[in-house]
Order: C-alpha cells, then structure tokens, then sequence
C-alpha cells in the first residue's frame, strides 16, 4: 500500500512512515527510560534527598532494599540492625521515625524505632533511604485501667475494654507503632482483626519471637482482666475499628 501527501504528487510508501514513526517511538522510549533511570538514581542517593518530613510521628516505607540503622547519625557509627524493604514474612518493612536531624556527613538523617529487643531500642537512618509522611491516628492503652482509646486526626474516636498480660507475662510498657495488620483467617480466637506491634513480650518462645500483637477475641467475657500471654485483646467491635484507624505506622502508647 502507499500513502498521499496531502497538496502534493509525491507518493511515499506506507512501509517507510512506519520505520519513521517506530524510530521515533524507540528514542522517545529510551529517552524515557534513561529519565526514570536518573529518577530512581536521585531517589538512593543519600545526597540528594526529594523529601526532608519534619513533622513527628511519621511513618513510611524504605526507599532501597536495605538499610543500616546506625547507633548516631553518622555513616561510620556502629550498625544496630539492618533492616530490609520486606520482612521475614515477606510483607513490607514499616520505618517509624520521631525526628530529625543533620549527620555527621552533613546529610539528614531520620531517628527511627527499631522492633526488636530489648524494647525500646532507636537508631538512626538517612533520609534519603526512607519515604515518610506524618501519622493520623494513635492508640493509647492504660493496663491497670484495661482499657484502650483510638485517636484519628488529634480527635478521640473510641474507648474500650481491653484484655492485658496475665501476672509474670505483663504487656510490656513504652512506646510503639502498628507493625502488620491481618485478618486472622481459620483463628477464631484472634477475632475478625488484628494488628502486630513493634513490641515483645516476655516469652521469646511466642510466634514472631514474642511478638506483641493487639486483636479481637472469641472469649469477650474475659475482656477488662489480666489473662494474655502479653498480647491486648479487644471485642471484635473494638477490632473492627482498629481496621479503621490504625493503618501501619500508627502510633501505640502502653502505659500503666
């Protein structure tokens, strides 16, 4: 087949526009390519940052497959933890920073909450590996009231009776952030909803290592006493609402 030009008596063959046009679509698609290449080159480099958050609490997801979480915020303090974009069981890494502050190579670095032992460990990262942005909600829970409060943009939105650690297998005291969330499917006993926290309870044997974890329940009689092994258990019309207010990252506040 041929194609017209339009106003003239030139005749070109169809197969030579296609040539054209497929040329330049491949340096259209290379040019793209090397512009998302430069993209993601800028995004890991620690010198070049696109994004510094400054308001605290804020949580996200690693910007590189892993990262060194450091003692001070300095390249050649020593290393804590390294901590990778997905976990053991393959869901995805959530960072949870509480400040930050200029390093000793000049650079940002972000203060983040490590979940491991002992609890209450914190180390420092650079900004530029990390994608945060600030929490909406937080969860407060008082053991020796068992109870629990859900906040969601600075406004208390629920107040419930919880279930805490049994005498010798207390809930753990301190500040943490939702880990996981899941849905506890074929385990009645973990209720329609449950969220793991960045803490650990007493008992190393526990699944997760002793992971402490905040979910519904099949035995509601037993809420308002000190039964768990470590975990918080919640009516599932409590658990319900964790779905909604506490996405990863939010932050947990266990106090007596």
């Amino acid at each position: 087949m041929e194609a017209v030009v339009p106003g003239g008596r030139y005749r070109l063959r169809s197969n030579v526009v296609s040539r054209r046009i497929l040329s330049i679509a491949a340096l259209v698609g290379c040019a793209g390519l090397v512009a998302a290449a430069a993209a993601t080159r800028a995004g890991a480099d620690s010198s070049a940052p696109s994004k510094i958050e400054s308001v605290f609490p804020a949580a996200g997801s690693l910007l590189v497959h892993s990262v060194a979480v450091r003692k001070s915020p300095d390249p050649n303090s020593k290393v804590i933890k390294v901590m990778h974009d997905f976990r053991a069981d393959f869901r995805p890494q959530e960072m949870f920073a509480t400040g930050e502050q200029t390093g000793a190579d000049g650079n940002p670095w972000y203060h983040i909450s490590i979940p491991m032992r002992p609890n209450g460990t914190y180390g420092w990262v650079p900004a530029a590996n990390v994608s945060l942005a600030p929490t909406k909600g937080k969860i407060k829970i008082r053991l020796n009231r068992r109870t629990i409060d859900l906040y969601w943009k600075g406004k208390h939105v629920w107040h419930a009776k919880v279930a805490v650690g049994a005498p010798g297998r207390e809930t753990p005291l301190g500040a943490y952030y939702v880990a996981a969330r899941f849905v506890p499917y074929h385990d009645p006993f973990l209720g329609v909803f449950a969220v793991e926290t960045s803490a650990y309870s007493k008992l190393t044997e526990w699944p997760g290592g002793g992971v402490v974890g905040i979910h519904g329940t099949s035995l509601p009689q037993l809420l308002g006493q000190a039964v768990s092994h470590g975990c918080v258990r919640v009516a599932n019309v409590t658990a319900v609402k964790l779905k909604r207010y506490a996405p990863l990252g939010t932050p947990i506040s266990i106090t007596k």
